[in-house]
């Protein structure tokens, strides 16, 4: 596979991301590597996003081979919703970082999108991954493609394997957003959640419908973080929790998050939640 071009044309978001991180004292390159690391390598794949999406009985089978014990209705539910949730931080975030930094990535591949085995340790383990290759593409297409990919997924996801609207938009929404998570308690907050909801409204699907990236204060710290406009469901897994942009505490949390005072409702949010 040849190496991407390191000298891309940038896109007007990347521009605006990087002068919004020179006014900190950041650099573009630096800050996406660092959040690239965590990125897993190549592994076996189960089957792909595309053979599921074809036959969503594929990943409703897979639960039930993962979690024998956990096969009611409710938990079926939301470990798909939960599933889907790292599959928008497992390969649409890496994939919107690499384009941040590199002014061009491929766009998601439901052909190149494969679900890994279980981690039997942990319910956390991140569990797709797209394979490397793919045409790259620069921040116009991503977008247009990545809008459009995501918005056709959505069906199968909302009607087949029962993510609710509100989980399945808001993860999405996570996702496009890692790059300005990076930074989110690093820059200027009220310019970073202008510069990410203006992101995401790029993408004309519904994820800007389902986060609202606002400033808030964590000690004595002003932030920003995206609230969520849903629930993943995590909270009901035995290993679950509530996350700190999760909906369910929604109204508490923005009553909460103002300049004068720091939030009082459970789960302190780290990027990627």
């Amino acid at each position: 596979m040849a190496e991407p071009d390191r000298n891309p044309v940038i896109g007007r978001w990347a521009r605006e991301y990087s002068h919004l991180l020179d006014q900190s004292g950041l650099e573009r390159e630096s800050v996406l590597n660092e959040a690239l690391q965590a990125s897993g390598g190549v592994r076996t794949g189960l089957f792909s996003l595309a053979q599921c999406l074809e036959q969503p009985s594929l990943l409703l089978n897979q639960i039930g081979v993962d979690y024998p014990n956990n096969t009611g209705p409710r938990t079926v539910r939301a470990l798909a919703s939960v599933l889907q949730q790292d599959l928008a931080l497992s390969v649409i975030a890496p994939l919107t970082l690499r384009l941040f930094r590199d002014g061009q990535a491929p766009a998601p591949d439901a052909h190149r999108i494969f679900l890994g085995p279980a981690d039997q340790q942990t319910q956390a383990a991140s569990r797709w991954f797209q394979v490397p290759g793919g045409e790259q593409v620069g921040e116009e297409m991503f977008v247009r493609s990545t809008g459009a990919l995501t918005a056709k997924w959505y069906p199968v996801f909302r009607r087949q394997l029962g993510v609710s609207p509100g989980a399945y938009w808001s993860s999405i929404g996570l996702g496009l957003g890692a790059p300005f998570s990076a930074v989110w308690n690093r820059v200027e907050p009220q310019a970073l959640c202008q510069l990410a909801q203006g992101w995401l409204e790029q993408f004309q699907n519904d994820a800007n419908q389902f986060i609202d990236w606002i400033p808030a204060v964590f000690g004595e710290q002003t932030t920003a973080i995206p609230q969520r406009r849903g629930c993943c469901l995590k909270y009901l897994l035995p290993e679950g929790g509530y996350c700190g942009t999760c909906g369910v505490h929604r109204k508490e949390r923005l009553a909460a998050l103002t300049p004068q005072e720091p939030p009082t409702t459970p789960g302190q949010w780290q990027p990627g939640q």
